[in-house]
């Protein structure tokens, strides 16, 4: 099943990610302030991220009917991060998340694309939300308790060296 779905914020259009995104998932592979407590290596090449596209979002959404959405600057239409939710098999949660270009940082974006997407995830039928922070990371912090999330303890995840992630939670 593809996500068909499109949600739409007052400044965000949150769509499926495309084979046309690769420009854009590149700059959030690649720029250090961006992946810097996400556990990603920078992405090496074009090639490289078009194989991430092609086995990550594009797998969950077939997997899953659901995952990360390309959320697009409405003034310009340009991808300036992404928010959605992910199944994390390895902790068998599903996790909201978010990341965004750094000139985009502290505009209330994650925050405004995150009740969209879980407003979304309500209406699949989900009930519970995880969201897996750095403990370093204090912006993510902060837009998780805006979102209503609650800090519940900490958890491991294998491609993140730091061993103890914050796990934030949420019924919705």
């Amino acid at each position: 099943m593809a996500m068909d779905a499109v949600l739409e914020t007052p400044r965000l259009i949150l769509r499926a990610f495309t084979l046309d995104d690769v420009d854009a998932m590149y700059q959030l592979m690649t720029v250090p302030d961006v992946i810097r407590y996400v556990g990603n290596k920078p992405a090496q090449s074009k090639q490289d991220t078009l194989d991430y596209l092609q086995q990550h979002p594009l797998r969950d959404y077939q997997m899953y009917g659901y995952g990360r959405f390309a959320c697009v600057w409405k003034e310009t239409g340009q991808v300036i991060g992404f928010s959605g939710i992910k199944y994390l098999d390895e902790i068998q949660e599903t996790e909201l998340g978010y990341r965004f270009l750094p000139e985009f940082w502290r505009k209330g974006l994650a925050t405004e694309a995150g009740l969209a997407v879980i407003e979304f995830a309500k209406n699949l039928g989900l009930n519970r939300l995880v969201a897996v922070i750095h403990p370093e990371n204090e912006g993510s912090k902060q837009v998780a308790l805006r979102l209503g999330f609650a800090l519940e303890g900490t958890t491991a995840l294998s491609f993140i060296d730091e061993s103890d992630l914050l796990l934030f939670s949420r019924t919705i």
